[in-house]
């Protein structure tokens, strides 16, 4: 008996151990828990003299679970993720969403169409609170404790659940200073000739596609051209305000260079080609797959995709 109720005190102990087998490190699991790195570091190692095996293997960056570690996260992580569903639905029952929803989204497009609709959907949903990354670095969710992603890109991870918020384009662009000065190119071999601002990509020898605007196919007549300038950055509000100053011509995601064309400090270059293969062609909210889906989740990405298909006027 006294066995079976020291087993029973250690259940909580064995849920700390699974989130610290996914978090990968004391720090992270025990952020992800809402308690202290001594308090997480404790419980693991009363479960370890309970065991009397080690289940952990400890280093200076990180730590890593042992065999009979791996062996009891394996056996037990169904059945709290099963405790965890079952509960949070319970909680959900309530009429209006609530809770901390946890975000990561790529810096440009955050601050620019993001971040300015937030204001309305927390004003709809004052029990929700949000808590957002802004990061370029693909963030691994689930290790990291996200409920969300926003991605601009060409197809989702086959990994996750994926939500389409709505289509996107790439346009090239530059400001009427810089057109009166060099020009405007009528086709796309003549960029070759122009001060071209490209994103930066590793490894990669910097060339635009474009197809006609009127091919139905935009594997027919594409045309690729090699292009350089004086400068290339890795974030679209950069390249825009180069290209605002009179840089160059800037290739970017309709999303950075909207307000910008609207505002007449840029103009479209090229306007019967479609640049294609720099960007992503749709944003999606993506998430960890489980079977439960926070209603403050499906909320977000509902306002989401409603507020950027008005936005952006395309579906």
């Amino acid at each position: 008996m006294d066995e079976e109720r020291r087993v029973e005190t250690l259940w909580s102990h064995l849920h700390w151990l699974t989130v610290l087998g996914t978090a990968g490190s004391f720090t992270a699991a025990a952020q992800r828990l809402a308690v202290s790195k001594a308090a997480m570091s404790a419980r693991i190692a009363e479960l370890e003299r309970a065991a009397g095996v080690p289940l952990v293997r400890r280093t200076t960056r990180s730590v890593r679970l042992t065999e009979a570690g791996q062996q009891l996260v394996d056996a037990t992580r169904g059945a709290f993720e099963d405790i965890g569903t079952a509960f949070a639905g319970i909680k959900d029952l309530a009429a209006a969403p609530r809770g901390l929803l946890r975000m990561t989204a790529p810096v440009a497009l955050a601050r620019q169409q993001i971040v300015p609709r937030l204001a309305e959907f927390l004003r709809a949903h004052p029990e929700v609170r949000i808590e957002l990354d802004l990061s370029d670095r693909l963030i691994p969710l689930a290790q990291e404790g996200f409920d969300l992603a926003i991605r601009h890109t060409h197809a989702p991870p086959d990994t996750h659940v994926a939500w389409t918020l709505c289509a996107t384009r790439s346009v090239l662009v530059a400001s009427r200073a810089y057109l009166r000065r060099r020009g405007t190119p009528g086709q796309p071999a003549e960029l070759a000739q122009h001060d071209c601002l490209h994103y930066l990509r590793t490894g990669e020898a910097p060339a635009w596609q474009l197809v006609p605007q009127a091919e139905g196919s935009r594997s027919a007549a594409k045309v690729t051209v090699p292009v350089s300038g004086p400068f290339v950055a890795n974030n679209s509000e950069a390249l825009r305000e180069a290209a605002q100053g009179g840089l160059g011509i800037a290739l970017l995601p309709d999303f950075s260079a909207q307000a910008a064309l609207a505002a007449g400090r840029l103009v479209e270059v090229l306007p019967d080609w479609r640049p294609v293969g720099s960007f992503g062609e749709h944003l999606y909210a993506i998430r960890p797959y489980s079977p439960y889906v926070p209603r403050a989740v499906q909320a977000f990405v509902a306002y989401l995709r409603e507020s950027l298909r008005q936005g952006f006027g395309v579906d």
